[in-house]
């Protein structure tokens, strides 16, 4: 046992290329604070950190017949677990998406009494926002969104500048974004409506 504490890690390597456990074992107790504390850091969850360095160790096994090194085992290693961190987070944000476009496309039952009347609501405070809005604003404004008329289409029927008809629509918007305190995915979709 003491020879595989005093070898060093490419002898331990080509030990374990003939299947010697004893010899992995050494390396993984030699490596596995290391590379737990590595995961740790960039996972902040004990759990996550300990799959990823056991899959780091599985892998090594399962590769010890054809693995080659070209740096010390101590850099491959921190360079596999950084890897597989990676992965991991990629897998946990692709995965947070794909919930999050569930949640977002998922069939809505239907509406409530409570946000039907909530959304009533809020168009009425809409609709006298967009009534408090300088006139030139306000026409620019419904022109825009009630007739679905472009900005050239706008300026041309106002004979103002399309940079005009811009900053109104951009005053407008910011207005009412303000006056409602709503963000504005959420003042386009009621629009919208």
């Amino acid at each position: 046992m003491e020879r595989y504490q005093t070898a060093t890690d490419s002898q331990l390597l080509e030990l374990i290329r003939k299947d010697d456990r004893v010899a992995f074992t050494e390396l993984y107790n030699r490596y596995w604070d290391k590379l737990f504390t590595v995961a740790m850091h960039r996972l902040n969850d004990e759990h996550e950190a300990e799959e990823v360095v056991q899959e780091v160790f599985l892998s090594l096994w399962q590769r010890r017949l054809t693995i080659e090194l070209t740096h010390s085992l101590n850099t491959y290693l921190s360079v596999a677990v950084k890897y597989r961190i990676i992965n991991h987070l990629d897998k946990q944000f692709r995965k947070k998406q794909h919930i999050e476009h569930l949640a977002i496309h998922a069939p809505r039952e239907h509406d409530s009494t409570s946000q039907w009347l909530l959304e009533k609501e809020l168009r009425t405070q809409l609709e006298q926002s967009i009534s408090r809005l300088p006139e030139k604003c306000r026409i620019v404004f419904l022109l825009s969104r009630e007739q679905n008329k472009t900005n050239a289409e706008i300026a041309a029927e106002l004979n103002i500048a399309e940079k005009t008809v811009e900053a109104h629509m951009t005053k407008a918007l910011s207005t009412l974004r303000q006056s409602l305190n709503i963000t504005i995915p959420l003042l386009l979709y009621l629009l919208e409506k």
